[in-house]
């Protein structure tokens, strides 16, 4: 590894967010210029477009051959978003939770992880269970925007022309031809990154003796979920608490359905599945979505104690890949540590999220109660 190596990795990641960006600045702009529904874009172009640099990386991985930091970087990525991502957001400010997030988007993602994991017990994501992923997708999305147009909630109408409107208000040129460019420009941009991003990141895991499955699971991960870290903290320093949240979940969603699927099928045989995956990086992942319902449920509410230990676990956990990777067992102690003090957290966490679900159930049964 040189240091040419090193600022192509570094270059790869800059790319990544400004072709993202670009993408995500002139689709939205040509889409509101033909007429399309502010909660349309929000819901697709805005919401899918922080997942842009996920979907670049792991389908140029799984076209060149390097599978693990195809897989490693869906993984990857939507423990990043939850646990550190979520966990930063919500340190800051605490963060809201909306009821219909509750009821359908977050059990929606639980149970992709769900169904993701049962497919990669076999070794391999095969071509057949990518299409039925991606078809997944396009029905999510449909469903999506089907419930958008039927709703009448000012609030969701606001939360996305506000998007809308950011995206417009630093664009200096705002002829369609120029929004085009952009659209191609940030396409072109992705894609070369994600190339330097992928070829960089294989020859650093080459040189330092680190799997690229761990590279994929750390630092490609943490590099491609750049936009929605921006987006979600942002989004809390400026007191728009609940997008934070929702841009997550989507992004999640996006990246089980879209992301491993796409990969899946572009794969001449699909995608092997490495046996850490499913020992270890795949159930840390569902965890920590199962997670997400007892603490969302406690108050609506994500709290700044609950997002600092969100954000810890992270820490610890690429600390044991990075110790594990070095001479291939962590200290006991620290396996010993985890082993103990993630279970009993859990424990925590669904013991105050059950009683929070029990507040909310006799707070709406006083309120049906006549007089």
């Amino acid at each position: 590894m040189d240091f040419f190596t090193v600022l192509w990795l570094v270059v790869g990641v800059v790319c990544l967010v400004v072709g993202a960006e670009f993408l995500v600045r002139g689709a939205s702009s040509v889409a509101t210029k033909l007429g399309v529904a502010p909660i349309v874009i929000g819901l697709t172009v805005v919401a899918f477009g922080t997942s842009a640099p996920e979907f670049a990386v792991s389908v140029s991985g799984a076209l060149s051959g390097t599978a693990d930091i195809a897989l490693g970087n869906v993984v990857g990525s939507n423990t990043v978003n939850i646990l550190l991502i979520l966990g930063l957001s919500a340190a800051i400010s605490g963060l809201s939770i909306e009821q219909r997030l509750l009821k359908f988007d977050i059990p929606l993602l639980i149970l992709v992880s769900a169904i993701g994991y049962v497919l990669i017990l076999n070794d391999s994501v095969s071509r057949l269970e990518g299409v039925l992923l991606f078809l997944g997708l396009v029905a999510y999305t449909a469903w999506l925007l089907r419930q958008a147009l039927r709703s009448e909630s000012r609030a969701v109408e606001k939360e996305y022309q506000d998007a809308v409107d950011a995206v417009e208000g630093r664009t200096f040129l705002r002829s369609l031809p120029f929004q085009i460019f952009l659209v191609v420009a940030g396409l072109g941009v992705l894609v070369l990154g994600s190339q330097l991003l992928v070829d960089s990141a294989t020859e650093i895991a080459t040189s330092l003796g680190v799997s690229e499955l761990v590279i994929g699971l750390t630092v490609v991960a943490v590099g491609t979920s750049l936009p929605e870290l921006a987006t979600s903290v942002m989004a809390a320093v400026r007191g728009q608490r609940d997008i934070a949240v929702g841009n997550v979940v989507g992004s999640n969603i996006f990246n089980l359905l879209g992301v491993l699927g796409a990969s899946a099928v572009v794969s001449d045989n699909g995608i092997p599945v490495n046996s850490e995956v499913i020992r270890l990086d795949f159930p840390v992942m569902v965890a920590a979505t199962l997670i997400l319902l007892p603490i969302c449920w406690n108050g609506f509410m994500i709290k700044k104690w609950e997002g600092a230990l969100l954000a810890v676990f992270y820490v610890a956990y690429v600390v044991y890949l990075v110790m594990e990777s070095g001479d291939g067992s962590a200290p006991d102690l620290y396996r010993g540590m985890l082993l103990i003090v993630v279970p009993l957290v859990m424990i925590v966490f669904g013991t105050t999220g059950f009683q929070g679900w029990r507040r909310h159930r006799a707070e709406v049964g006083r309120r049906s109660v006549p007089g």
